[in-house]
């Protein structure tokens, strides 16, 4: 799922006087957090170095606060029906405890955002959408519920979301569950959640996350998250865990080759031009919102033999290349770059792109203008890291 990071300031929510602040914005200053204000939240930007954040989720395990995310509740007897018509999706065919990614889409197959959604029980929901975007994806979400049997609410105010990631989280989580509890979430699969007690406190424990790596986030009330946040810290001592901003996890999400809301995704851009034409489910029974324009897309090939395509680029020489950098073919420009950084963990620059279909194939050589000066890269599979099992 593509959550804010810092690179996500969605252009269409205005800019307020006063950023909110999250449950745990107390705990962050304490810690010494370095802040930055988007999206209309104050978020801990990083720690101390964003480079070590990262290597340590990759080697250990990270604590986030990533309670700027957005949660919509959404009940009753049609609330499968509904999301089935709200969302791109099948949302209804998601079996009780597990999750499924999702997009929902403008009238002409735009992105308004991607989004996570849980199905807590037959009749319950919880959809979580990126919190730039969550306003709109309420308004959204009310306006498609006419006629269905389904209540929405947004719970985004009052519930928090913490986030351990990295090969020691599991070990780390479950130190501090019954053994029931533990038996329950260490055997959860990847997108799938249960309910659990977590060093006294009740939460929604969901093995999913936004970093590549092996992890839980938890859905809590605010009054419970310091003390939440609390306990997990100290369990994770002995683990190498630290706190981790929203810095390393933009890094860290495009080494797993994960797209980010106001980069790779917008209403400008096709789920089939994204590579995201698996989560259109043209086949399921009933209207949905964007149905007509996301067929005929499909119909013309977009994405596959017509338009443009997003790949990823691996830097060749040393250089990274930036958001919005020109994609170069021959020394004219044909794509354009929507992520990119020097990867910590492989040693060399990648990169998120869009360029046509004809020049999407992995090994095909392209440059990208770095302020006036070619840097070659190449066309390669995503994701560029990939965790080992």
């Amino acid at each position: 799922m593509s959550q804010d990071t810092p690179e996500n300031t969605s252009q269409d929510i205005p800019e307020t006087a006063s950023p909110r602040l999250t449950a745990l914005h107390a705990v962050h200053e304490s810690l010494g957090a370095h802040f930055t204000d988007f999206g209309g939240w104050q978020m801990p930007l990083k720690y101390g170095s964003e480079l070590a954040e990262h290597r340590t989720v990759r080697e250990a395990a990270g604590l986030f606060d990533l309670s700027h995310m957005g949660e919509v509740r959404a009940t009753g007897p049609a609330a499968g029906a509904f999301l089935d018509h709200a969302l791109v999706g099948r949302l209804s065919a998601i079996a009780v405890g597990k999750a499924k990614y999702s997009l929902i889409c403008a009238a002409d197959g735009g992105i308004i955002d991607d989004l996570i959604v849980y199905r807590l029980a037959e009749d319950d929901y919880l959809v979580v959408p990126n919190a730039g975007n969550a306003p709109i994806v309420v308004a959204a979400l009310e306006e498609r519920a006419a006629g269905f049997d389904v209540t929405v609410h947004d719970a985004s105010a009052e519930t928090s979301l913490l986030a351990v990631q990295g090969p020691h989280a599991a070990a780390i989580l479950l130190s501090l569950l019954s053994t029931e509890d533990a038996a329950r979430v260490g055997a959860l699969k990847y997108y799938s959640c249960a309910r659990a007690t977590v060093a006294g406190h009740r939460a929604l424990v969901a093995r999913t996350g936004y970093t590549g790596e092996d992890g839980f986030e938890l859905f809590v009330d605010n009054d419970v998250a310091p003390a939440l946040w609390a306990a997990l810290a100290e369990a994770g001592q002995g683990s190498g865990l630290i706190p981790c901003g929203l810095a390393c996890r933009d890094s860290l999400r495009l080494e797993a080759g994960m797209p980010l809301y106001g980069n790779e995704l917008s209403r400008e851009v096709s789920p089939y031009e994204a590579g995201l034409g698996g989560v259109v489910a043209l086949g399921k029974e009933g209207d949905f919102v964007g149905r007509t324009a996301l067929q005929q897309q499909r119909d013309d090939g977009v994405g596959t033999t017509s338009g443009r395509r997003l790949v990823g680029l691996q830097g060749l020489g040393r250089r990274a290349a930036r958001s919005h950098y020109t994609v170069l073919r021959d020394g004219s420009p044909v794509g354009e770059v929507t992520s990119g950084l020097p990867s910590p963990t492989l040693g060399h620059p990648i990169a998120l792109a869009y360029v046509p279909v004809d020049l999407s194939e992995p090994g095909t050589r392209l440059d990208v203008d770095l302020r006036g000066r070619p840097e070659p890269f190449e066309v390669v599979a995503l994701p560029f890291y990939r965790r080992q099992r």
